[in-house]
C-alpha cells in the first residue's frame, strides 16, 4: 500500500477519475470562477485568471509552469549533444533522416485516416440540425493570413530549436568548448531536478483539465457525433498498434514494453489534453532507455512541430467527415489534392493558437469544395478528441527517437532492457531524489 500511494501513476489516474466525476456529477461548481470558490487569491494573478474557472486554472497553471521547462531543455540538450556529437556531418545526416521521417509516418497517417473515414463513413446520417455549432470566424480569419513566416515567429519551440543547433555547432569547433560543457552540465541537471518537482503536481493539473472537459462540454454532446469520435479514436488505435508497432519491430522492440515505460507521461497527457506537458519528461526517459543525448535533443523538438502524426490523422478525418455531411462527393482527384494540401498545411499546426481549425478552415477554403462553415459542427467534440491527438502525436515522436537513435546506431539496449524491466525502481529513485 506504501508503494501503491507513493506512485505518481495512481495519484494522476485517481485525478482523473475524479475530475471526470466532478465534471459530470457538478458541473456548476467546476466552471465556477475562481473568484467565487472561496480561493485566496496572491496579487500575480491576473484579472483573466480571476474570471477563469477554477478547473481551467488548475490544469492550464499546471500546463503554463512545465511550458516554462520546455525550451531550457531543448536548449541544453541539443547544445551540449551537438558538442559531445563531434561531427558535424552526422548532426546533418540525423537532421535530414529525421525530416524525411517525419514526412513518410505524416503522409502514412494522412493516408490511414482517409481511407478509414472512407471505410467507415461517420458523417453519414449526421442531421446539422440536432447539433450545437461555435462561432468559427476567429478560425477562418487566421486562416486566412496563415504564413510560414508567422509559424516561425509564433513558434518559440522552434527558434530555440534552430539557436541551439547553430550555438551547439559554433562551440563544436570552439577550442574552449569543455568549459562550456562543464558550465551548461550542471545547470541541466539542476532544470531535471526542478522539473521533477513540478511534476509532482501532475495530479493537479490532470484533475482540473477533465473536471474542466466534462463540466463545460458533457456526456450529451458526445452522443450526436459519437461515431466520429470512435472511428477518431479507432483510427488512432490502428495507428499506434499497427504502423508504430511495425516501426518499432523493425529493430525489435516492443511497443507494448515502451508504453508502459512512459504511462507516467500518457496519463499526464490524456489528463491534461496536452502533449507539452510531458515533453520534457519524455526527453528525459529517453535518454534513461538507451537514446543518445544529441539524437533525443534533434529529433523530440522538431517532431514537435513537423512529426503530429495524430493532429494530421484527425485533420483528413474532419475533411472527410464533413465532405460526408453535406453529401460532397470526392473522387480520387480531390482526394490526392487533400492529401497534398494537409501535407504543407498539417505541418504548421503546432504553431498558431486554435492550430486545428485553422489548418482544416485553410485546407477547405483551398479545395473549394465542402462548407467551411461546417467547422462549427466539430467545435462542441473538438476537446474529447484532442486526449487522442495528443496521445498520438506524443507516441508518434517517442518511437521517432527510438527508431532513429536505432538507425544511427546511437542506441544502447543494455539502458533499454534496464529501463523495461526496473520501471518501478527507477520511479523511486526519482521519488527519493526529489525528496533530497
Amino acid at each position: 500500500m506504501k508503494k501503491l500511494f507513493t506512485n505518481l501513476t495512481f495519484w494522476v489516474l485517481t485525478a482523473i477519475i475524479c475530475g471526470i466525476l466532478l465534471g459530470h456529477y457538478n458541473p456548476e461548481f467546476a466552471l465556477k470562477p475562481i473568484i467565487e470558490t472561496g480561493i485566496k487569491l496572491n496579487l500575480f494573478i491576473s484579472e483573466f485568471e480571476i474570471k477563469t474557472s477554477f478547473s481551467e486554472f488548475l490544469s492550464s497553471i499546471f500546463i503554463s509552469t512545465v511550458k516554462l521547462f520546455i525550451n531550457p531543455i531543448i536548449f541544453l540538450t541539443i547544445t551540449l549533444g551537438i558538442i559531445s556529437m563531434g561531427d558535424l556531418k552526422k548532426v546533418g545526416k540525423v537532421g535530414a533522416k529525421a525530416l524525411i521521417y517525419f514526412e513518410i509516418v505524416t503522409t502514412v497517417a494522412l493516408i490511414v485516416g482517409i481511407f478509414v473515414a472512407n471505410i467507415l463513413r461517420p458523417g453519414d446520417g449526421v442531421v446539422t440540425q440536432d447539433i450545437k455549432g461555435g462561432d468559427i470566424s476567429k478560425y477562418t480569419q487566421s486562416a486566412d493570413h496563415f504564413s510560414w513566416t508567422k509559424f516561425f515567429w509564433d513558434n518559440v519551440t522552434l527558434q530555440v530549436l534552430v539557436v541551439a543547433i547553430i550555438l551547439g555547432i559554433i562551440l563544436s569547433n570552439y577550442s574552449g568548448r569543455q568549459s562550456v560543457v562543464n558550465f551548461l552540465s550542471p545547470i541541466s541537471r539542476k532544470v531535471f531536478w526542478a522539473l521533477h518537482k513540478v511534476m509532482l503536481l501532475a495530479p493537479i493539473g490532470a484533475f482540473g483539465g477533465m473536471a474542466f472537459t466534462i463540466a463545460k462540454y458533457g456526456i450529451k454532446t458526445l452522443l450526436p457525433l459519437a461515431k466520429l469520435m470512435g472511428t477518431v479514436y479507432t483510427t488512432m488505435a490502428v495507428f499506434i498498434f499497427v504502423v508504430l508497432y511495425f516501426i518499432l519491430r523493425y529493430y525489435k522492440i516492443s511497443l507494448w514494453r515502451f508504453l508502459k515505460y512512459i504511462r507516467e507521461e500518457l496519463l499526464i497527457v490524456l489528463g491534461t489534453s496536452s502533449s507539452e506537458a510531458a515533453l520534457p519528461s519524455l526527453m528525459e526517459k529517453l535518454e534513461r532507455m538507451g537514446c543518445s543525448k544529441s539524437v533525443v535533443g534533434l529529433v523530440v523538438p522538431a517532431g514537435y512541430s513537423f512529426n503530429l502524426d495524430g493532429t494530421t490523422i484527425y485533420l483528413s478525418m474532419a475533411v472527410i467527415f464533413l465532405a460526408q455531411v453535406f453529401n460532397v462527393h470526392l473522387d480520387i482527384q480531390q482526394i490526392l489534392t487533400i492529401i497534398g494540401i494537409l501535407m504543407v498545411t498539417s505541418k504548421g499546426a503546432a504553431g498558431v493558437t486554435g492550430s486545428g481549425f485553422i489548418v482544416l478552415a485553410s485546407t477547405l477554403t483551398a479545395i473549394k469544395v465542402i462548407p467551411v462553415e461546417g467547422l462549427a459542427l466539430l467545435l462542441g467534440v473538438d476537446r474529447f478528441m484532442s486526449e487522442a491527438r495528443a496521445i498520438t502525436n506524443f507516441i508518434g515522436n517517442g518511437v521517432a527517437t527510438v527508431w532513429l537513435s536505432n538507425n544511427e546506431n546511437e542506441f544502447d539496449r543494455k539502458k533499454m532492457n534496464y529501463a523495461f524491466n526496473h520501471i518501478e525502481a527507477q520511479e523511486d529513485i526519482i521519488i527519493d531524489n526529489i525528496r533530497n
